[in-house]
């Protein structure tokens, strides 16, 4: 089995799906005949009303460009190869989009051997930016995407002046 999801990749699985896409998260792929298989794809997604196909790898590592690069064409050939499988029964558009979202990249670093790189700080601002003129009140994100709801209450709290009104008072004592 799979790794299971880790936090970013939820992230990313939850801003897609608030934006509309159908998604699948740490999907198995390249079924091999005694068993096992190929690797794993982090996100996928398919925007059913614009055709936008999508595969996401995400990184919280700190791996050297070329360690990343062993791991990440491996897992990005077989995107492109098994992402028909990842939609069994759906048609899908021909083109594939493939991004990768990292947390220790420059902002220098744009792409990735022809996929673009986004980095952490530019997706949760892009997530920030998305969810600022809505309201927790009047247009909560789902309760069923808690991760992205944290970020809108963020983005919420930051139109509000600081206060002395907090969980972890100044004159809190540690004795």
């Amino acid at each position: 089995m799979g790794r299971g999801v880790n936090h970013l990749e939820q992230l990313v699985s939850e801003w897609l799906q608030y934006n509309g896409y159908f998604v699948r998260v740490s999907v198995q792929v390249g079924a091999r005949a005694r068993g096992g298989f190929e690797g794993e794809l982090d996100v996928v997604a398919l925007n059913p009303v614009t055709q936008h196909l999508l595969h996401v790898e995400c990184s919280l590592d700190a791996d050297s460009a070329e360690k990343r690069e062993q791991r990440f064409f491996g897992k990005l050939e077989r995107g492109r190869r098994f992402i028909k499988d990842a939609f069994r029964g759906m048609d899908l558009p021909e083109t594939l989009e493939q991004v990768l979202v990292l947390q220790f990249a420059s902002g220098t670093v744009r792409s990735f051997g022809g996929v673009r790189v986004v980095t952490v700080r530019e997706f949760v601002r892009e997530m920030h930016e998305g969810l600022k003129g809505t309201s927790p009140a009047s247009k909560a994100v789902p309760s069923n995407l808690p991760l992205l709801r944290t970020i809108q209450l963020a983005a919420d709290a930051a139109r509000t002046a600081p206060s002395e009104h907090r969980i972890i008072g100044s004159a809190t004592s540690t004795s």
